[in-house]
Parts: structure tokens; C-alpha cells; sequence
């Protein structure tokens, strides 16, 4: 389901792949980041190179943090930027402050329980992905991101 997404003319954003542990996110973005030439930070990639694999309420702060601060220098600079993370909670979501919200929906539950328990189903987003048919979804959000951009 697309949900459209209200005129917004912006040639550099913030767009975030959120949901759970294994619901598709890096998969989508692989394809997704070459369609709108966008810089594409993974929170795996990111936590690595911090070395800090803390999953604490304090740790995925900081990690919301980290990619917030990436994300905002990419679009300063006036490029697309997709940082796909998990972001469970409305907080870490609002801290994060994405100009297009991607929700991954395709699995019920992840493989780590501590982040099904914290994990907060989005109430706002730009699109929500309920099938893992990543080729299909980038194409049609790649679509509709370009054309409002033309509106």
C-alpha cells in the first residue's frame, strides 16, 4: 500500500527503511539507493565501525544518533540519503526526524525477542511494505518520489 505523499518539493532528503530484524529493510535499499543516487548508510555497517553492538534503551539512542548525524550532513550537502535501522520506537523515529518514512511490514515478529518486545509499529509513514518484493516496492517509490518531486 502507498500511501501519497503530500507535496513536498525537495531535491535532497532524509529517507528512512524502518521495522524489524529481518523484514527486508537492507534488501530494499540495495535497490533502492542506486534508483534516487543516494547515499546509503546500513545500521549494521554503522554499528561496526563504532564497534558498539550495545542494544540497551541508552545504545540505540546513541545509534538513532549516529545515523541522524550522518543523514543530516548527506542532505546539507544536497544529496538523497536512506539509513535503514530498525528504529523501534517513536522516539528513536522522531529523533532520527526522516523526511520519508519507509515501513517494512512483512514479518510479524524478528529474531532477537528484547526488540519484538520494544519494537512500536509506526503510525505515521510515507509508504508501508507489506511484501518482500523489494525490486517492485523501489520501483514504485523511486516513481512517486520523482514525480511529486515534478509537481
Amino acid at each position: 500500500m502507498i500511501r501519497p505523499i503530500l507535496n513536498y518539493k525537495i531535491f535532497n532528503m532524509k529517507i528512512l527503511v524502518m521495522g524489524l530484524p529481518g523484514s527486508g529493510k537492507t534488501y530494499l535499499t540495495e535497490r533502492l539507493a542506486p534508483l534516487l543516487e543516494a547515499a546509503w548508510y546500513n545500521a549494521d555497517k554503522v554499528r561496526d565501525m563504532a564497534n558498539d553492538w550495545d542494544f540497551s534503551d541508552d545504545g540505540r539512542t546513541r545509534q538513532s544518533n549516529r545515523m541522524r548525524t550522518f543523514a543530516d550532513f548527506e542532505k546539507s550537502n544536497g544529496r538523497y540519503v536512506i539509513c535503514d535501522f530498525v528504529c523501534p520506537t517513536k522516539e528513536t523515529r522522531a529523533n532520527f526526524n526522516a523526511d520519508i518514512t519507509i515501513w517494512m511490514d512483512t514479518i510479524k515478529e524478528g529474531r532477537f525477542e528484547d526488540t519484538n518486545q520494544m519494537f512500536i509499529s509506526p503510525k505515521k509513514y510515507d509508504f508501508k511494505v507489506t511484501h518482500k518484493e523489494a525490486d517492485m516496492w523501489a520501483f514504485l517509490i523511486e516513481k512517486d518520489i520523482r514525480e511529486k518531486m515534478n509537481d
